[in-house]
């Protein structure tokens, strides 16, 4: 039965829906609302296009009018939905400085987040950026091009901090890494994040932690920190965090969760049926623990998107919670984890062992064989694993793969060990690491 479908928000999670639903449904109306000239591109791709690794900034953009034509979608970028009138089944968006009104059948919200800017005492915005969409990226680029900067501060350690400093440093800017915690990418345990720590030190990068930015003066190039230091800088990237874009929700007396992100049901569902919302702005459940979790990841918002086009279509299939595998590459070093890190496992009440391994991705006589770390979280009786972190200069992404197929798979620390994982010289060793991982981890399951 066709239907009316309104959109708001495109990249990841709308516009995916917008194209799964056409996939199921040629019959339905489709129009898809943006506040921004694009409906989709790359987040992911943006600190690589600013370091000159992705050389062609088109590459990162999908065309509305190519999504238009291949899902005939009603794409309307530029038009920002500023109210949803549930009574009325309708929205009202703003175009041009003129407000219009569109009617809605079924509405999916995917209004994203947005980078989170402190209000700190003399910041000068032309200097300091961040970046989460493709206006922050060109203005980044505009001045690297313009104004020739030496040197930089990145005020966060967490994704967009260590992709950042790599692309600057690759540009022959002097990088400061600024973060409040004790560690760098608290998505890794302590231990892990010091090997990454180090590789930045070997690549003359400052880090200081344990401190934050209290101000900035000298027209925003010279930043002071809470512990009394000061930090020269051309530029500035503030990479602090995001916050989900809840406005339209709360308005709309939506329920929103405990992370303060929107609350969904196991099919995308808000406290109005006929309201789905996904992505960066959801509140969803983490896959082990079944606490409330929000996830700005890209996986996430596809699968999402493919559980609301299916449910639209009469399909009934469940979104089971998310285990937030994340990977990323700083300078040389693959990092990832999966699951929980130490952490939230103990923030959860959980008791749990550990086991870690230094080892090598393949044959240390083949060429290319480097080092790799691997770390795994279990229940100290049962076996069962609550997370998986790797960091390596080789081998490491399909190490976490695995790990992440396990947890999904309910396999347990002594079914490690027993995965048949293929070998040659080239690629492993004849006892894959995750086999001896396995081992290590196995050994500490206490005995009744």
């Amino acid at each position: 039965m066709a239907q009316k479908i309104v959109i708001i928000g495109g990249v990841g999670g709308g516009a995916t829906a917008a194209a799964q639903i056409r996939r199921n449904d040629k019959q339905s109306e489709v129009i898809l609302f943006d506040k921004g000239s694009h409906i989709s591109f790359s987040n992911c791709g943006m600190p690589y296009y600013i370091g000159g690794a992705v050389e062609e900034r088109d590459d990162l953009l999908i065309s509305a009018d190519r999504f238009r034509e291949k899902y005939k979608v009603d794409v309307r970028t530029n038009s920002e939905v500023i109210s949803i009138n549930r009574k009325k089944k309708s929205i009202q968006y703003k175009m041009e400085s003129e407000i219009h009104e569109e009617t809605y059948g079924k509405l999916i919200l995917s209004p994203g987040a947005e980078a989170v800017v402190p209000n700190i005492d003399g910041i000068e915005e032309t200097r300091t950026f961040t970046l989460h969409t493709i206006p922050n990226m060109d203005a980044i680029h505009s001045f690297i091009d313009m104004e020739k900067p030496k040197t930089a501060a990145i005020v966060g350690a967490g994704f967009i901090g260590m992709e950042i400093v790599e692309n600057l440093h690759a540009l022959g800017i002097k990088c400061t890494v600024i973060d409040r915690s004790e560690q760098v990418l608290k998505l890794v345990d302590h231990d892990m994040a010091s090997i990454i720590e180090d590789h930045l030190s070997e690549k003359n990068v400052d880090i200081i932690l344990n401190d934050s930015l209290a101000s900035f003066s000298d027209h925003g190039k010279c930043l002071h920190l809470n512990s009394g230091k000061t930090v020269q800088a051309d530029m500035t990237i503030l990479a602090v965090g995001i916050k989900p874009n809840t406005k339209l929700a709360i308005d709309a007396e939506l329920k929103i969760g405990n992370t303060g992100a929107i609350h969904v049901n196991e099919f995308m569902q808000t406290t109005d049926p006929d309201i789905y919302a996904l992505g960066d702005a959801v509140e969803t459940k983490d896959q082990i623990t079944q606490a409330p979790r929000s996830f700005a990841l890209a996986w996430p918002a596809h699968r999402q998107a493919y559980i609301i086009a299916s449910h639209l279509n009469g399909e009934t299939i469940s979104y089971n919670g998310t285990l937030g595998s994340a990977i990323l590459k700083v300078f040389d070093l693959t990092v990832g984890a999966t699951g929980n890190n130490s952490t939230r496992i103990k923030q959860q009440g959980f008791t749990f062992k550990e086991a870690t391994l230094k080892t090598y991705s393949n044959a240390r006589y083949y060429p290319g064989s480097d080092r790799v770390w691997l770390k795994v979280l279990f229940d100290e009786k049962s076996g069962t694993i609550y997370g998986g972190q790797v960091v390596g200069f080789a081998g490491a992404d399909k190490r976490l793969a695995v790990l992440a197929t396990a947890i999904k798979g309910n396999l347990t620390v002594a079914d490690l060990p027993e995965l048949e994982l293929a070998y040659a010289p080239p690629y492993s060793s004849s006892k894959d690491p995750i086999n001896i991982l396995g081992y290590k981890a196995a050994s500490q399951i206490e005995k009744e």
